[in-house]
């Protein structure tokens, strides 16, 4: 059943998880420990990459978020199964068959 846009067959258990590897643009109200941030060529602060592409907030033994209650805004707006999430995951998945790599900006 959809409620709101929202596909409940969509799980982030079965997922490449391609959201913890998009760009989190912070906003100023966002409470993000320092170390986790950067800022690219064009000054925007953004969460940090590690060398694979994954946020660093990603704790990768548990595959979870470590800091989900200080999680940016933009993260707490990401619903899992929203029409955003089926699209990101619906175009990584044509790259794929079609033999292009994940790649971000």
């Amino acid at each position: 059943m959809e409620d709101e846009g929202i596909d409940a067959g969509v799980s982030c258990g079965h997922c490449d998880a391609i959201c913890c590897r998009l760009t989190v643009v912070l906003m100023p109200e966002d409470d993000v420990p320092a170390h986790l941030t950067d800022h690219t060529e064009r000054g925007l602060h953004v969460m940090a990459r590690d060398e694979e592409g994954w946020c660093v907030a990603v704790d990768p033994l548990r595959m979870c978020c470590s800091i989900y209650d200080q999680r940016p805004s933009v993260c707490r707006k990401f619903a899992m199964g929203s029409p955003y999430c089926r699209h990101v995951r619906q175009t990584h998945h044509d790259q794929l068959r079609r033999g292009i790599p994940l790649t971000m900006y």
